[in-house]
C-alpha cells in the first residue's frame, strides 16, 4: 500500500529534525521506525526518553530536540491570534484554542472577547475544574465581557478525556450563556469543545 502524502511529509520532516550527523538514509529509516511504532506524533513525543533511547537508539541531542518540539508548536499556534488582530477564519480560532487547551489534564473554561469588528480584545481563563468537569457561571462571563467592552464572545473548554463530543451539560450552559450575554447585547458566536486532535463547534451544529 502506498504511503499517503501527509505521512510522507511527516516522515520527511521528522528525518530532517533527527538527522544531525546521521546520513540522510539513516535519519529517514529512524523516522520511519518511530512513526510505525507510535500511532501519532503526540504518543511519540509523550514517550519516555529512556524508552526512545533504549528501543530506537536515539542520541541525547536528538532526544533534546524532540522534547523541545511540543513547546515550540504550542508557542507557534498560541500566536495564531493576538490582541488587536481580526479573526480571519474558524481554523485560526481552533488552532489557537487547541494550543492553549489540548495539553491540559484538567478542564478549563475560557473566553475569547472580541470587539464589534471581531478583533481580539483579550483571552481569559475564566473557570478551572478537575479531570472531568468544571462549574461555569454566566454572570461572571457577562461581567468580564462588560469590563473589556466586548461586543462578541467565543467560549471554549477542553475535555481531558480527549473526546471532543459536547455533553448535555455543555449544550445547556451554551444556552444559558447566550441568553445572559444577549440581555446586554453581546453576541455569543460559538462554543468550542477541544479534544485530542479535534475541535467541535456547537455553532456548526445549530446549538448557538
Amino acid at each position: 500500500m502506498s504511503e499517503s502524502p501527509d505521512s510522507y511529509r511527516c516522515t520527511l520532516s521528522l528525518a530532517r529534525v533527527l538527522r544531525g550527523r546521521n546520513s540522510r538514509a539513516g535519519a529517514a529509516s529512524l523516522a520511519e521506525r518511530l512513526l510505525r511504532q507510535y500511532p501519532g506524533m503526540r504518543p511519540m513525543l509523550d514517550a519516555e526518553p529512556a524508552e526512545l533511547r533504549r528501543i530506537h537508539g536515539l542520541k541525547a541531542q536528538q532526544l533534546e530536540i524532540l522534547e523541545a518540539l511540543p513547546t515550540l508548536a504550542h508557542w507557534y499556534y498560541s500566536e495564531a491570534l493576538t490582541v488587536g488582530e481580526t479573526i480571519r477564519s474558524p481554523k485560526d480560532t481552533e488552532a489557537f484554542l487547541t494550543a492553549r487547551l489540548r495539553h491540559l489534564h484538567h478542564e478549563v473554561f475560557c473566553c475569547l472577547f472580541l470587539d464589534n469588528r471581531h478583533r481580539v480584545l483579550c483571552f481569559e481563563e475564566m473557570f478551572r475544574g478537575t479531570i472531568d468537569g468544571t462549574s461555569v457561571y454566566p454572570r461572571e462571563v457577562v461581567k468580564e465581557a462588560l469590563r473589556v467592552n466586548a461586543a462578541a464572545v467565543i467560549v471554549a473548554h477542553n475535555h481531558p478525556s480527549g473526546v471532543a463530543e459536547p455533553s448535555d451539560a455543555d449544550e445547556r450552559i451554551t444556552g444559558r450563556l447566550k441568553a445572559a450575554l444577549g440581555l446586554v447585547d453581546i453576541r455569543l458566536l460559538d462554543h468550542l469543545v477541544v479534544g485530542h486532535g479535534r475541535v467541535t463547534s456547537l455553532a456548526s451544529r445549530g446549538l448557538v
